[in-house]
């Protein structure tokens, strides 16, 4: 389990999870906790926002969607703010929004996808004073289909997409049928053969995946996919599974990502 939000911030405080760089990390992030009250979803969602020292003007915005059954809070680990610190004047402002087990895209669940685009990320840039300009968006498991998803649906929107042992499935296999509302839905959704065609991607897009995870097939497949497309693909698969060590254990490397795609 992730531990408390609490327990976290309390570490921050304290200057827990060192950076390892040469140089002395940036102070602490400020972690708001707000209510965002979805006219889309019909129902208040709580949402976490990030934002490094020294305010969030100018600053790139990263969207990151947690994964299935988490919670916004979930993703605020010491490694996270870690990985944030070092990055100092780079740093991107960072909104996790609530996503409950939607699977990130309008269906008949609610109208997930739109909710991110339409008020999650217009709140953020409110709220933090973020650059519209630059805006990526990734995520973990679930959270990594989703920004897999959202970033070809509005490919003008997001200048990096991400995808951390996204939850991406083959056609027919029991993951496709538990996470979609059916054959039409997984169809408008299925990563895989939509990039059979061609890149739906203009930014730069990243997926890694544990060398355990069950999920490496796919993840694998579609990165290959992409890169025979053309794609500005960067790929890894390191040691791991499929839970938050290996998630914690490339923080660092997730961020650094975002900010020199958005720099």
């Amino acid at each position: 389990m992730r531990p408390a939000l609490g327990v976290v911030l309390a570490a921050i405080a304290l200057g827990a999870g060192g950076c390892g760089s040469s140089s002395k990390p940036a102070p602490p992030p400020k972690v708001e906790q707000f209510q965002l009250n979805s006219k889309l979803m019909g129902r208040p969602l709580y949402e976490t926002l990030v934002t490094p020292a020294g305010g969030g003007k100018g600053r790139p915005l990263l969207v990151f969607l947690h994964g299935y059954g988490a919670a916004p809070s979930d993703m605020v680990t010491p490694a996270f703010v870690a990985g944030l610190r070092r990055l100092g004047d780079r740093a991107p402002v960072v909104m996790l929004p609530e996503g409950d087990t939607g699977w990130w895209h309008d269906d008949g669940d609610g109208p997930w996808g739109s909710y991110v685009l339409r008020e999650v990320i217009p709140v953020a840039l409110r709220r933090s004073g973020a650059d519209p300009h630059r805006v990526a968006v990734g995520g973990i498991s679930m959270g990594g289909f989703g920004a897999l998803d959202l970033g070809r649906l509005a490919p003008k929107r997001f200048c990096a997409v991400g995808g951390h042992s996204p939850a991406v499935f083959e056609r027919g296999s029991d993951g496709a049928a538990y996470a979609f509302g059916g054959d039409a839905d997984f169809a408008r959704h299925d990563l895989l053969t939509l990039a059979q065609h061609r890149s739906p991607y203009r930014s730069p897009v990243w997926i890694d995946v544990g060398n355990h995870d069950d999920l490496r097939p796919a993840a694998t497949k579609l990165a290959s996919e992409l890169k025979a497309d053309g794609a500005k693909i960067s790929f890894h698969v390191w040691p791991g599974v499929h839970d938050g060590r290996y998630w914690d254990a490339h923080f660092a490397q997730y961020l650094d990502f975002y900010a020199n795609a958005c720099g």
